[in-house]
């Protein structure tokens, strides 16, 4: 009996090793007979990932050119060209159990040696579906950690992973356009004017085509465009300040096409893998499968108002009145579908970019000028209201010129702002001035709120919100495990600060922290369970895991293991 005891508890799982995944360094790791095997499948060499950084470091990197490093380190577009950066170089560091730090600084003068960090040692540079299909097949086989790597925006350090098997898609780079585009499935009837893009298509490269074919897609804005169009922008729920005016990013999908867990390659709309489709849009990227391309709907081209102001209030009670002033304006000028960024860097700065579909120079001067008038009384003022005939104009204005925007440690933390919160402005207002720096955008209401709640997966606190509200902690290279802990906890208490102007409310996947004490709920609200049980349909082995995406409960904090 008591033989058969023990096989039983061995039988049921209960003194059995937890699942892990195969990462580099253990003997189940891939031979370089595998590795072969798997390159005479693909259409590009198998990369090697390294830190950009360590073309500073002779001895980790001979061949390597550290003054274009140093020329472009802080550049968008340069970093998404490597496979081995992050858009924030923090997310490339691994910290060991023991505070023991391994990364690769930009600055050699620190004294530290250039290590691997946390990216992955080898991947596929995918430039066809066959490419994604067989390296999809090889980690599943093999049960490798697998990340996709695409333009490197990532607030979460989703897409790099230590030890783990790199998917690069950056060098997808096809562009359709399609003046009469059907859904796959859907009535003869039901047409679009879209572009298809392909997964590694960036915001610049989309709004280029957009403009050459007459039309409009709603995108994310950031100098440069780097963002990636088609990939965890979209997956993530896609953010816009022409959003209040068009709806959301997953809004304006009618289809994308997606390599699954078991390498099929699937098309999914409205129509055909209705499941998958409505999962994706919003559930968060790196999580059902490969997204290889994405049919966007675009729209008519038509005027706009752009209203640039920047001041340097000289105390905080001229923050504070400037701040009432311009929450005052807001959610009306939602609901007309303005959009708008605000950025308050120091106590001293203060500048807001607002966005007026198809309103005269005249009308948003007369919109504007209680704010503006109070804004005058402030120093070093700068009111600048400008008309464009189209978006790509305004693009290139604000947006076409990159600038040194990235390369710098960051960590966020964020919450959407529901539009009841701006009718008690006072606790809002005490927010935004106790906050060191702060962000609104004003990327919701209008349009957004207007679509059903539960036509996608996306978080359904996306529909009741005027803007996303946002603070971060930016860093210097270098520092030590404690001072790391002690920004930690800044962040920790800025967040909870932020949960006070709606408790239990939601927040923006992309654009979050990674100390959210219930993801689940604050990612997904209550679409979380309909997004498990599609996430293990296509995925029934987890595969595709993220730092606290859908399915991540089930793995260890450092998403190698298995619960059991």
């Amino acid at each position: 009996m008591k033989g058969v005891w023990w096989l039983a508890l061995f039988a049921s799982g209960v003194l059995s090793k937890p699942r892990c995944r195969c990462l580099h360094g253990h003997p189940c790791w891939p031979t370089e007979d595998d590795f072969s095997q798997l390159q005479s499948t693909i259409s590009q060499p198998l990369i090697h990932p390294v830190p950009p950084e360590s073309a500073c470091y002779p001895e980790s990197n001979p061949s390597g050119n550290c003054t274009d490093v140093q020329t472009n380190a802080f550049f968008g577009n340069w970093r998404a060209d490597q496979p081995g950066a992050m858009q924030a170089p923090n997310f490339e560091t691994f910290i060991f159990p023991n505070g023991t730090i391994e990364a690769c600084y930009l600055n050699t003068t620190l004294g530290f040696p250039c290590e691997q960090g946390n990216i992955p040692t080898i991947g596929v540079d995918a430039r066809t579906v066959e490419d994604i299909q067989a390296a999809v097949k090889f980690a599943a086989d093999r049960d490798l950690r697998l990340v996709v790597h695409n333009t490197g925006h990532d607030y979460l350090g989703r897409s790099a992973a230590r030890g783990a098997f790199m998917l690069w898609t950056h060098n997808m780079k096809n562009i359709t356009a399609s003046p009469s585009f059907i859904p796959e499935g859907a009535p003869e009837n039901e047409t679009y004017y879209a572009l298809t893009l392909q997964a590694g298509v960036q915001w610049h490269e989309a709004y280029d085509a957009a403009h050459a074919n007459g039309r409009l897609i709603v995108g994310g804005l950031i100098p440069g465009g780097t963002v990636g169009a088609a990939g965890g922008w979209m997956q993530g729920g896609g953010h816009s300040a022409f959003s209040p005016q068009h709806g959301l990013g997953v809004d304006n999908v009618v289809q994308f096409t997606i390599v699954t867990a078991s390498g099929e390659h699937l098309k999914a709309n409205s129509y055909l893998n209705s499941d998958l489709f409505w999962a994706v849009r919003g559930g968060g990227g790196g999580t059902y499968g490969v997204v290889t391309s994405v049919t966007y709907r675009t729209h008519e081209i038509s005027p706009l108002t752009a209203t640039f102001v920047s001041c340097s209030p000289s105390s905080s009670a001229v923050r504070k009145d400037i701040l009432t002033e311009y929450l005052k304006l807001w959610p009306g000028l939602s609901d007309a579908g303005w959009g708008a960024y605000l950025g308050i860097p120091t106590a001293s700065n203060f500048s807001v970019l607002m966005v007026a579909p198809n309103v005269s120079l005249a009308d948003t001067n007369a919109t504007l000028t209680p704010f503006l008038d109070v804004v005058r009384n402030a120093q070093d003022a700068v009111i600048q209201i400008t008309p464009f005939d189209e978006f790509y104009g305004f693009y290139q204005a604000f947006f076409g010129t990159p600038g040194p925007e990235d390369g710098h440690n960051t960590e966020l933390v964020s919450r959407l702002v529901p539009r009841e919160v701006f009718d008690d402005r006072e606790h809002l207002l005490d927010v935004m001035m106790s906050l060191d720096p702060v962000l609104m955008l004003h990327v919701a209401g209008g349009q957004v709120s207007q679509n059903d709640p539960d036509s996608a997966g996306v978080n359904p606190a996306w529909r009741n919100a005027t803007a996303l509200i946002l603070s971060a902690a930016i860093w210097e290279e270098g520092v030590t495990v404690d001072e790391y802990r002690v920004i930690q906890e800044k962040l920790k208490y800025d967040l909870a600060v932020l949960e006070s102007l709606a408790p239990g409310g939601g927040t923006y996947f992309n654009e979050a922290s990674m100390y959210e004490p219930n993801p689940q709920h604050t990612f997904f609200g209550d679409h979380y369970e309909r997004l498990k049980v599609i996430k293990d349909t296509y995925d029934p082995t987890g595969l595709f895991v993220v730092a606290a995406g859908v399915g991540s409960e089930d793995w260890d904090s450092s998403l190698n293991c298995m619960l059991v």
